[in-house]
């Protein structure tokens, strides 16, 4: 843990149109002042609104957080941020220990609002990697060295408590059972001021900040058990003098400590694997210099047209071409194909891809948010600090829950102390200890993030938690056809002309048109263009070029070779599109080129046949969908004919074709409207309106830009039986969710009754509160495994029920 330094450091240097002061008035820390230069900006965040002065641009910025471990502190620091001018957002997860500002330059800079988070009792680091992977580390050895303490002393202090335990009454003389009770004390004491020190600093800060955190209950505990068992020591005859409880303090304090650390390492393999998948890019890289010598830089000071050196086992830094040496690469993350592909000169690299053979020079083309990896980051970023709505319920109960506890402390003491005040305190102790909330806080975040980590690691990204929850519900997955359960390219296999147009001139008119476009059959069209004379021909100037979604192109187009001719208004796409008759004979996906005159006749002048295969393994994956009890449906915007063959191979019933964006939705409406819970297969580019429609949405990663997807998933490679896998994590994983909150609530209603009757000593609390948050974690780090597989004859049945439809009713977790 971190305690604050109390050093004041000068804030931050004013600039024009700044405000110098916020808020808090807290100096800002020495490394945030580093911070203000906007050159640093870009290694912790991005600007709102790409391209723009950096300057007048609102930023996006990652930190790493350092103190905090519960939902209470992240509602803290939440505050803290959003109370200085200029910051516009603040989320902070308790899971993964990271925030992410929105800010104004003109308003504030990074050095003022980590002044506010300093001010509030923590501590802000950008999340680059160095400092991440710095401050995971430390945290450990601190969290280690306390551990050691706590349990050296511990086992002093029960050699010394054992005659006491043992002993028959006149076997132990008053000097010499005072002497053990000072003995105790001094050992104790060490604990006390190290092992205890971060529990006790955070309940103080607190105090002084008049607000309730999950520390407060465990430090009062800690303060009380000794404040009580140190007037036993100092005065025997006292009211105190009774029993000591330095047993029961180094015990509650070394179970609580191995809870901590053991909880802190898992969620380092769990809910951390995410901030692994995304801290892929290396610090510093070789160089070349004008004079040839390669001298290392860090990274965000690449640009585009340096010469950089990468060796083996280093990740690529930014996208670029191969210049010199030949290598094998990983690009697991990028693509979800776990096998390394050849590299050689010429080769295309991609930043986030890793170097596994040999040292290959690479000339860079893009960096920073240009690259690929970049969008990656981005998303994944910003689901590692979403809040699903079990975590949100658990967040505004945790305050409350802490109040609670306070009052039913308090209660319990006052019954018991006209008994014996001294037992009255330990059965406060024990109440205070025993219900700390931080299963119930960590119970569903660290599940869902361990299940994002372990879906980005296979090729799947998730950019909205709360998806996970949803897609646990889904009992019916609409597929599109065409670059779903077909392959993404597709062939021209034959070019039909009007009279007086050959082959190369409809090519060449229609390719200048499709190049606007990354529709699968649009990017079929250039190809053909391309492997033939019609590439890239001068002669057809196309303007106000426009898509319509799921129909085609229409733009206005010139004839350079009959410049006294009007500019016609030329249309590619389907033939209702066109406005074509269509050829419901054709079994192969037919692309019109029409031309539309100033009366309004229209004029087919090609249609281009277009194949596409149906993807190896999507009968596989509707059958294991199928088989479990979701029911498979297909929508496209092609001919009924492509698609009821489609829908044939691919073993779906149910399958509609010539749908409109508009038919899609009002499709999938309808479904929901019968009380389905319904899920969207689509490219993420023309089926923009039916997946934001559905209940939860997959897309293919390379259809579309990732900024622009819309998608709750996003499959990075190219297997379709991600869809399924994921359909079953999520089911396992609100089924973890919800193991983890009946057994947090379960264990605080078993065990708080057991406390307020004095029946649980406050060294049994410590022990029940670490092992509720370690089941917690531990019970998570079951979904850091490997995706499940599509079938298991071994767990067939099990395997069937993990797909079939898992709801957690809004009942059900009010109660909980």
């Amino acid at each position: 843990m971190f305690r604050p330094a109390e050093a004041p450091v000068e804030s931050a240097p004013e600039v024009p149109g700044l405000v110098a002061s916020v808020a808090s008035g807290a100096p800002a820390p020495e490394h945030a002042l580093l911070l203000d230069d906007p050159q640093e900006w870009s290694a912790f965040g991005r600007p709102c609104t790409p391209g723009a002065d950096l300057a007048n641009s609102a930023w996006d910025s990652q930190v790493v957080l350092e103190g905090m471990h519960c939902a209470a502190c992240a509602l803290t620091i939440e505050d803290a941020l959003r109370a200085v001018p200029g910051v516009q957002q603040a989320e902070v997860s308790a899971a993964t220990r990271r925030a992410r500002v929105v800010w104004q330059p003109g308003q504030v800079l990074p050095s003022q609002w980590m002044a506010a988070v300093q001010k509030a009792g923590y501590r802000a680091m950008p999340a680059m990697d160095a400092f991440a992977r710095e401050q995971r580390q430390r945290e450990s050895r601190r969290a280690l060295w306390r551990w050691l303490v706590a349990g050296f002393c511990m086992m002093q202090v029960m050699m010394y408590a054992w005659p006491a335990y043992v002993a028959q009454p006149g076997d132990l003389s008053g000097e010499m059972e005072q002497l053990l009770r000072w003995a105790s004390w001094v050992i104790t004491l060490p604990m006390v001021v190290f092992s205890c020190g971060p529990f006790l600093a955070s309940a103080l800060r607190d105090v002084r900040l008049r607000r309730v955190s999950m520390d407060l209950p465990v430090a009062l505990g800690m303060a009380i058990t000794f404040v009580v068992s140190t007037a036993g020591t100092f005065d025997p005859s006292g009211i105190f003098g009774k029993e000591v409880y330095y047993d029961s303090l180094t015990m509650f304090v070394f179970f609580l400590l191995t809870g901590r650390w053991l909880e802190l390492r898992l969620r380092d393999r769990t809910a951390g694997a995410l901030e692994a998948v995304m801290n892929r890019l290396p610090d510093s890289v070789e160089r070349r210099t004008p004079d040839g010598i390669f001298v290392r830089v860090a990274t965000r000071r690449l640009v585009a047209g340096d010469t950089i050196r990468v060796l083996p086992g280093e990740a690529f830094p930014a996208d670029g071409r191969i210049t010199l040496g030949s290598t094998h690469a990983d690009e697991a993350l990028l693509t979800g194909e776990s096998t390394p592909v050849p590299r050689s000169v010429g080769s295309a690299v991609t930043a986030g891809s890793y170097n596994l053979q040999s040292p290959v020079e690479v000339l860079v083309e893009g960096t920073g948010g240009q690259t690929r990896f970049a969008q990656i980051v981005a998303l994944m970023e910003s689901a590692s600090l979403q809040k699903p709505r079990l975590a949100q319920l658990a967040d505004r109960i945790a305050r409350p829950f802490l109040v609670a506890v306070l009052a039913a402390a308090t209660l319990a003491a006052v019954y018991w102390w006209p008994s014996d005040p001294g037992h009255a305190l330990m059965v406060a102790v024990a109440v205070l200890i025993v219900t700390c909330p931080c299963a119930l806080s960590l119970a569903t975040p660290v599940a869902m993030l361990t299940a994002a980590g372990t879906l980005a690691r296979h090729g799947m990204l998730v950019r909205n938690l709360q998806g996970l929850e949803a897609l646990a519900g889904v009992d019916t997955i609409v597929f599109d056809k065409t670059g779903t359960l077909t392959r993404d390219g597709m062939a021209l296999q034959a070019v039909h002309t009007a009279p007086g147009w050959t082959q190369q001139q409809a090519l060449g008119l229609a390719a200048a048109l499709a190049r606007g476009s990354m529709h699968p059959a649009s990017r079929a069209v250039v190809a053909a263009a391309g492997a033939s004379a019609a590439a890239r021909d001068p002669r057809w100037v196309v303007t106000d070029l426009r898509e319509e979604a799921g129909q085609g192109l229409v733009a206005t187009v010139t004839d350079t070779l009959a410049a006294a001719q009007p500019a016609r208004q030329v249309r590619l796409g389907s033939a209702h599109h066109a406005r074509v008759q269509a050829d419901t004979s054709a079994s192969v996906l037919q692309v019109v080129l029409s031309e539309q005159h100033a009366d309004g006749a229209v004029s087919e002048l090609a249609r281009f046949d277009l194949v596409e295969d149906l993807r190896a393994e999507a009968p596989v994956v509707v059958a294991a969908l199928q088989q479990g009890g979701v029911a498979v449906h297909l929508l496209s915007g092609d001919r009924a004919g492509a698609v009821q063959r489609v829908a044939q191979e691919a073993g779906i019933a149910q399958a509609q074709g010539e749908c409109t964006p508009q038919g899609k939705l009002a499709a999938l409406q309808a479904l929901q409207a019968g009380g389905h819970r319904v899920a969207m297969v689509g490219d993420g580019l023309n089926d923009g309106p039916v997946l934001a429609g559905a209940h939860v949405s997959f897309a293919f990663g390379r259809a579309v830009p990732l900024a622009q997807s819309q998608a709750d998933f996003v499959v990075l490679g190219d297997s379709l039986a991600l869809v399924p896998q994921t359909v079953l994590l999520a089911r396992r994983t609100l089924r973890v969710v919800r193991q983890n909150l009946w057994w947090a609530a379960g264990y605080n209603a078993l065990c708080v009754p057991l406390a307020v009757v004095g029946w649980m000593p406050a060294w049994l609390a410590g022990l029940g509160m670490a092992l509720s948050s370690l089941l917690v974690v531990v019970n998570a780090a079951r979904l850091a495994r490997d995706l499940p597989p599509l079938a298991d004859s071994g767990d067939s049945a099990d395997e069937g029920a993990n797909l079939a439809p898992v709801a957690l009713s809004s009942t059900s977790l009010e109660t909980v």
